[in-house]
């Protein structure tokens, strides 16, 4: 196999030419073999491996630096990078991530997992080669659907004011620009990479801008003129208007078509953006059909792409979904807004049924959040369907355009908590933190399904910000008896007793639901509380509890720091009753979570069943 002659980077330079189709078929088997065994992207990666190649193909690694953005893409880099045996743990606890890391190789000089960062930092680098004097290549590959994102605009303006080399990679897998021009393109391509080009360009500016008065209008007329015959033709008109050279379309499948154009690249002295079209999917047919069930799958049959174990109980975004439905077809004001996961939200079926009121506003989160709340002050009901990781992005909308004026934006917040394999840059576990610290937020956290369903009702006849935070997979459906009436700010009281008081937030539930047997089962009396509301606390309830309980412990999936769990301790702080009740807060602790299972995870941070009752154990002392 030639795959098998890939140890350490740059060592597909050394490949024969011949050998180069049979090694990016051989990718792609790999691929599709190890994704169907433990699951990971795996469309966005069988697109690539072409382009892939040629970077590395034109580009000496670790010398030269690729970012990738989000970075889920990155497979075949690893891959030409020498990690072949990483991926027999690909995204498991303490295996190679999914993601490019800086920690794991040298050949990975960004880490990335959200989306339009690529642009920044290449920027970043750039910069930093001319002030240092370094030498190496600076290359950000994006893809169209990243270039939604207003951030990548934001780099494209900076970065045309360059004078030294930085490419842009634009990886378009959906023809979302425009089609290839064929030869036309090529050779304007051509000529406007030459030296020649460039220094006859500036060279006819500054003579015509040294004659007086005609000079400047001469230059402006020749720019008008110019422009409106290269909007004809030139695709890449609107990153040329910004003063980006444009290169392309290419054929993002043709290795050497691709070499040709990243050599022709490195010669423009300034921000050169090559645009690459490639097939999301490709060389797998049921990916090429379905790219969106194949950007994050599941382990699958090669043979039919039909996953291995098929979902028989319904998770939290299909609760969701379905509330949205009924929801939408009882009030024509619910509107709900995505940015660019309608189907990894559950919107799929209120878009089919209520295509004028939804909206699908690309990979732009904050803008996302500000348009609902231009929605609600127009008077409508606007639900924000977004992970808990994306919605970071958006933390000074949500703080300034939506919570300062006191506006009705539903945040419905999927995948709280520890996520799983994605890793650090996926987990959901600082919502309650950055949330709680905003005025006029109000928060929940469901215990179970049916309490999903009553939260989300409850947060579409609210009249302030609310969001409701769940979490990824199976939505649980234990405590069904248990589903007394949404009230603000109260928590619900599942079980009174006295000693110890278990107060847990949303998925804390079903784990406090069982370390509370275990402790009856030692002898411990323990109240077991559905802290329902994160913000406001629940202060009624707190006090009495106070008064009849020695312990009270808080579980949440969240940090520590800013937390559920803080806040009980500071309000306790602030009062000056002469018997309190200890405080124990059990939580994720303040750094990131890698990547690999979410059971284990909890294990090994310290939230699983049997590390909770291991630290009540050990940290009550009766008296």
């Amino acid at each position: 196999m030639v795959l098998d002659k890939i140890k350490a980077p740059n060592d597909i330079k050394k490949l024969e030419e011949s050998e180069l189709p049979s090694l990016a078929q051989e990718i792609r088997e790999f691929l599709i073999e190890k994704i169907a065994e433990n699951g990971g992207h795996l469309a966005s990666n069988l697109g690539v491996v072409e382009l892939t190649m040629a970077m590395h193909l034109v580009f000496q690694l670790p010398q030269d630096k690729i970012i990738w953005d989000v970075g889920h893409q990155s497979y075949t880099h690893k891959l030409l990078t020498g990690r072949r045996e990483g991926f027999e743990h690909l995204r498991e606890y303490s295996g190679m991530s999914g993601f490019p890391k800086r920690k794991e190789s040298s050949c990975d000089c960004f880490d990335t997992g959200h989306s339009s960062t690529s642009i920044s930092a290449g920027l970043g680098y750039a910069e930093a080669r001319e002030i240092t004097g370094d030498q190496f290549k600076v290359i950000s590959v994006i893809g169209d659907g990243a270039m939604t994102g207003g951030m990548a605009y934001e780099a494209l303006n900076n970065a045309s004011r360059l004078n030294t080399n930085f490419m842009i990679v634009l990886n378009d897998n959906d023809m979302s620009i425009s089609e290839n021009v064929g030869g036309l393109s090529r050779h304007l391509g051509n000529l406007r990479t030459t030296y020649v080009y460039q220094d006859l360009k500036t060279g006819v500016t500054n003579s015509l801008n040294r004659i007086p008065v005609l000079g400047e209008r001469m230059v402006t007329r020749i720019r008008r003129t110019k422009s409106g015959i290269k909007q004809l033709f030139i695709p890449g008109m609107i990153f040329e208007n910004m003063g980006i050279t444009y290169l392309g379309p290419v054929d993002g499948h043709n290795i050497g078509e691709m070499r040709r154009v990243f050599r022709e690249a490195s010669k423009v002295n300034g921000a050169v953006l090559v645009h690459v079209i490639t097939k999301k999917g490709k060389g797998y047919l049921p990916a090429e059909r379905h790219p969106a069930r194949f950007h994050g799958a599941e382990p699958f049959k090669i043979d039919t792409g039909l996953p291995l174990k098929p979902r028989t109980t319904a998770n939290y975004t299909d609760i969701f979904s379905t509330v949205m439905r009924k929801m939408g077809e009882r009030d024509s004001k619910v509107v709900a807004i995505t940015a660019a996961m309608r189907d990894g939200t559950g919107l799929k079926r209120f878009h089919n049924l209520f295509p004028e009121r939804f909206f699908d506003v690309g990979i732009a989160e904050g803008h996302a959040v500000t348009f609902a709340a231009g929605l609600a002050a127009a008077g409508l009901k606007p639900v924000v369907a977004v992970y808990s990781s994306f919605l970071q992005r958006a933390y000074d909308q949500i703080l300034h355009d939506v919570c300062l004026q006191d506006l009705p934006v539903v945040f419905a917040i999927d995948r709280a908590g520890l996520v799983g394999s994605d890793g650090e840059t996926h987990q959901g576990i600082f919502d309650l933190s950055y949330l709680s610290s905003i005025p006029n937020m109000t928060i929940l956290a469901p215990k179970n399904k049916w309490e999903l369903s009553d939260m989300l009702k409850f947060a579409l006849n609210f009249d302030h910000p609310i969001a409701i935070r769940y979490p990824r997979g199976e939505a649980y459906a234990g405590l069904k008896k248990y589903r007394k009436k949404i009230e603000y700010g109260k928590s619900e009281l599942l079980c009174q007793e006295h000693e110890i008081a278990l107060l847990a937030v949303g998925s804390m539930v079903k784990t406090a639901e069982e370390v509370q047997i275990m402790l009856k089962a030692m002898g411990y009396f323990c109240s077991l509380v559905n802290v329902r509301f994160v913000k406001p606390l629940d202060t009624e309830l707190l006090d009495r509890l106070a008064k009849t309980h020695a312990l009270l412990v808080t579980l949440e999936e969240n940090v520590i720091t800013g937390g559920f769990g803080e806040q009980v301790l500071h309000y306790f702080s602030e009062k000056s009753e002469p018997k309190m009740p200890s405080i124990m807060n059990i939580a994720l602790k303040d750094r990131y979570v890698e990547q690999g299972n979410v059971e284990i995870l909890k294990k090994e941070h310290g939230l699983d069943v049997a590390s909770v009752l291991k630290q009540i154990v050990a940290g009550y002392v009766r008296k």
